[in-house]
């Protein structure tokens, strides 16, 4: 099976939630995943060399701005790795469709992933909370089938 790191962007905890019940699909699975919840480049180059697959989980604030959390990170990708046709990923975006820039962040990550020449599998999930006031639970799905794709 896949060794999966989940790179998580949160404010107020939804995403982290959302990746804990992540954790637990995949797992069950039969991958191996590892939760980074402050995500530093070490820890996303153990995952962009075709070694692993990058499951990015992010919230977004403001005007679909990226958490602190994770902010520094996407910086890093951006400016300093840039190439990485190795890189297999997938994304799960958390927003408010209430805010002009939905889902944001997310979106984001996965413009400069697709950018820098990775390979997302599946398509990026859009949670909306509006409409999903238990992110995790709505997920569920999305991440079985995901799981399923490595």
């Amino acid at each position: 099976m896949s060794k999966i790191g989940i790179f998580v962007g949160t404010v107020y905890g939804n995403s982290l939630a959302v990746a804990e019940s992540a954790q637990e699909i995949l797992e069950q699975q039969g991958h191996e995943v590892t939760i980074f919840d402050e995500p530093t480049l070490s820890d996303w180059q153990q995952y962009n060399a075709g070694e692993g697959i990058a499951l990015v989980i992010t919230s977004s604030t403001g005007q679909g701005d990226l958490p602190d959390t994770i902010a520094p990170l996407f910086y890093e990708i951006q400016d300093v790795v840039g190439y990485q046709p190795e890189l297999r990923y997938g994304v799960i975006a958390l927003g408010d469709s209430s805010y002009d820039n939905f889902c944001g962040a997310g979106t984001r990550f996965d413009e400069l992933l697709t950018e820098q020449s990775g390979t997302r599998i599946g398509d990026v999930l859009l949670i909306d909370a509006m409409e999903d006031d238990v992110p995790e639970e709505y997920a569920k799905p999305w991440i079985q089938s995901w799981g399923e794709l490595l």
